[in-house]
């Protein structure tokens, strides 16, 4: 008796299309949770694909119920304006503080348009929401790129360098980073019956990371030298 009940049940809602248009909104959600989301993955943030695509579909899963479960409007509006102070938890567990450098808080900007798309979605302003992605998108695609060519931003640069020992290999790079008026950060060293291997980190202007390569490939101590990513300042 029971089945056949929510069998029925399941029937009404189909029929009266309210399933479809939830569908609908959520998958608008995230799909454009998911836009910013890449462009976030491609950039190496630690709020990448998924975590803006959650975001974006849990803030327009929370509206839907919030309009479907509420007795009263102003009901709706109470349940659905709890969405904020929660994602303003989540990004503030994206900001980072570090030995004086405050980083994450272009993350957690995002994360808190995110949600309000995922809410615009969850609405039904299907044009509102895929205007505020494209502008969210563009923004961080253009923004970035006139940064690093203006040479706005700060990145930290990773290396690995090989030579006879630690003195002479930390001695040079110091040399060379002294022109930049720059210092080596999490320096790590192995050494090899061959050699000595040396990982750091450098922060600088893209200007400053693209002059330090052939420099440090042009010193005669190192035998090798090997960059190993960037990441950039938020």
């Amino acid at each position: 008796m029971n089945w056949h009940h929510s069998v029925d049940m399941i029937r009404r809602e189909l029929a009266s299309g309210l399933v479809s248009s939830s569908i609908v909104r959520l998958l608008m959600a995230a799909i454009l949770g998911g836009l910013i989301g890449l462009e976030r993955e491609w950039k190496h943030r630690a709020a990448g694909l998924r975590t803006n695509l959650f975001i974006c579909f849990g803030a327009a899963m929370f509206t839907l119920l919030s309009q479907q479960l509420a007795g009263v409007p102003s009901d709706a509006a109470r349940i659905a304006a709890q969405i904020i102070p929660g994602i303003g938890f989540i990004g503030a567990g994206s900001i980072i503080h570090n030995r004086g450098l405050t980083t994450g808080l272009t993350s957690a900007a995002t994360i808190f348009v995110v949600a309000s798309i995922g809410m615009a979605a969850g609405g039904g302003l299907y044009v509102t929401a895929m205007f505020a992605t494209g502008l969210v998108v563009a923004t961080l695609f253009l923004l970035g790129h006139i940064e690093e060519t203006f040479n706005l931003k700060l990145l930290t640069s990773s290396y690995e360098v090989t030579g006879p020992n630690v003195e002479e290999v930390s001695n040079e790079i110091n040399r060379i980073l002294e022109s930049h008026h720059r210092l080596m950060q999490n320096v790590n060293s192995a050494t090899t019956p061959q050699h000595v291997r040396l990982q750091f980190d450098v922060e600088g202007c893209n200007r400053d990371q693209k002059e330090l390569l052939p420099q440090l490939k042009a010193s005669s101590i190192f035998a090798t030298v090997t960059p190993l990513g960037r990441v950039e300042r938020e």
